[in-house]
């Protein structure tokens, strides 16, 4: 064990190396990426229909190739999906990561030989600039646990494709198969209160060290070993030393963990997605996570009160400020072209460039990851309306993270104007509406993370009060219809 423990320190001081080289260099690093993306796609029809060939300067890419979307790219994807080489990148993908549609059902997010080993890089280094950091490799002895997705995969075209976390089980390194937990046969549980169960099964009696997950799942998973054991997670795991997270804000959560837990315990927070893994925490006591400029992907940033507006001015990473909140926008060696993500960051340091994510470009719900968007609440709605006499004035939605007693919930604030006789059967209309639309919510559903929406009556005339309150009322202010947070939904319960 003492070898092992040795080798991390090691490898660490060895990637730590690496990451300063790069770091340093940024806009050097980022102009070497972005050439070697134009010159690997100019031969694509992509590349082609946007004359990657006369493309010299950053200037002429933004001028030859728009922001787009997952929609707007998608004439292009639904070519690579249909098995078509030499689409957005060389050849064909390896993999398609199947994420949550926003408009027209699933999004065939692609992954290519040059882009996948990344993701798995990126994962590790995040563990190795903590020891690097810290000097805490004892962890390595130790299990570790990564709850995620199911590794079995489907198949379309030829083409492998699941969920990313899915996809990257397939990529563990072989010195951590043994401390990797749960096993491959517990990981492919589709039921997600079946798996979480067989986890705890599998776990209960391990020396877990490493526990990794989104933190709605993670807490489900330290109340059932609590509920199983009568003791404290950290009772139970006297070396569990480290939490790893990403795609949620951890501070919600964390008086909560603390509690399950009996004792602090450091974390190193991820910004993955199936587009690619954009930034980890490199230092813990610095606030942000390093952006890796060095990982096959060009960005751009957009400032987000400009987005909407014709021609926004697109800067690089030269170009950006402290405390700004950017669109982030990515070019990828998976073929993704000024692709918008959907995420807004800002930048918490210049030197090196560290970023938090700040949200979505539009208003979201992602309290438990659902990634719930105003047209799936809004078309939810509308379908629980249909065919009955059931009126609505306004309405917004927000999460409820800590009920006075349940699971969780989404909270829908609504002005009727004409009632449901069955409020409860209409909520429960609206749920299944969600869940047809969403994936995520639909699993955090099935998973007992969620329970059923509740619907709160908003008084006549409520939501106009509210906007007079905060000096919105009239002219083209809008009530968002998702918020992350409580903040319009306190202030409604307080009017």
């Amino acid at each position: 064990m003492r070898i092992k423990v040795l080798a991390a320190k090691l490898l660490a001081q060895k990637v730590n190396r690496e990451t300063q080289k790069w770091a340093s260099k940024p806009e050097e690093t980022q102009q070497k990426v972005f050439k070697r993306l134009i010159k690997e796609a100019s031969q694509t029809q992509f590349g082609k229909e946007h004359h990657f060939d006369q493309i010299k300067t950053v200037q002429d890419f933004a001028a030859k190739v728009p922001v787009r979307d997952y929609e707007a790219l998608r004439p292009y994807v639904d070519l690579v999906v249909q098995g078509k080489p030499n689409i957005l990148w060389k050849g064909k993908p390896i993999y398609f990561a199947k994420t949550s549609g926003t408009t027209s059902g699933a999004k065939y997010i692609p992954l290519t030989k040059e882009s996948i080993p990344f993701h798995i890089q990126a994962a590790r280094n995040a563990l190795l600039s903590y020891i690097y950091e810290t000097g805490n490799a004892d962890f390595v002895k130790g299990k570790m646990i990564f709850l995620q997705g199911s590794p079995i995969l489907e198949e379309k075209n030829g083409i492998k494709l699941g969920r990313l976390s899915g996809i990257v089980a397939h990529y563990v390194p072989k010195y951590l198969l043994k401390n990797r937990m749960p096993s491959w046969e517990t990981n492919c549980i589709d039921d997600w209160e079946t798996k979480v169960n067989a986890i705890v099964n599998e776990t209960i009696k391990e020396d877990m060290t490493v526990i990794s997950g989104i933190p709605a799942w993670v807490q489900m998973y330290f109340e059932k070993l609590q509920e199983k054991s009568g003791k404290k997670v950290g009772e139970l795991f006297q070396n569990f030393s480290l939490y790893v997270y990403g795609g949620v804000n951890f501070e919600p959560y964390r008086a909560k963990f603390e509690n399950l837990i009996g004792r602090k315990v450091d974390s190193v927070e991820l910004f993955p997605a199936s587009e690619g893994f954009f930034a980890y925490q490199d230092k813990p006591n610095e606030k942000g996570m390093l952006l890796l400029l060095n990982a096959g992907m060009f960005y751009e940033f957009i400032k987000a009160d400009e987005f909407f507006t014709e021609n926004p001015k697109r800067y690089t990473i030269g170009e950006v400020e402290l405390g700004v909140n950017y669109a982030l926008i990515i070019s990828t060696n998976a073929g993704l072209w000024a692709y918008n993500i959907g995420d807004t960051v800002q930048f918490t340091s210049l030197k090196p460039y560290r970023v938090i994510v700040s949200g979505r470009i539009k208003h979201f719900i992602s309290a438990f990851g659902e990634h719930v968007i105003g047209k799936e609440v809004e078309q939810a709605l509308k379908e629980a309306m249909d065919g009955t006499t059931v009126r609505v004035n306004e309405f917004t939605v927000a999460p409820q993270i800590t009920p006075e007693s349940g699971l969780p919930y989404h909270e829908w604030f609504i002005e009727f104007e004409n009632e449901p006789e069955n409020t409860e059967l209409f909520a429960l209309k609206i749920d299944n509406a969600m869940r047809k639309q969403n994936t995520y919510y639909n699993d955090l559903i099935e998973g007992k993370v969620l329970r059923t929406l509740v619907i709160t009556n908003v008084a006549q005339n409520g939501f106009q009060d509210y906007m007079k309150s905060i000096g919105k009322l009239g002219g083209q202010n809008k009530l968002p219809r998702l918020c992350n947070d409580r903040a319009i939904a306190d202030k409604l319960k307080s009017l």
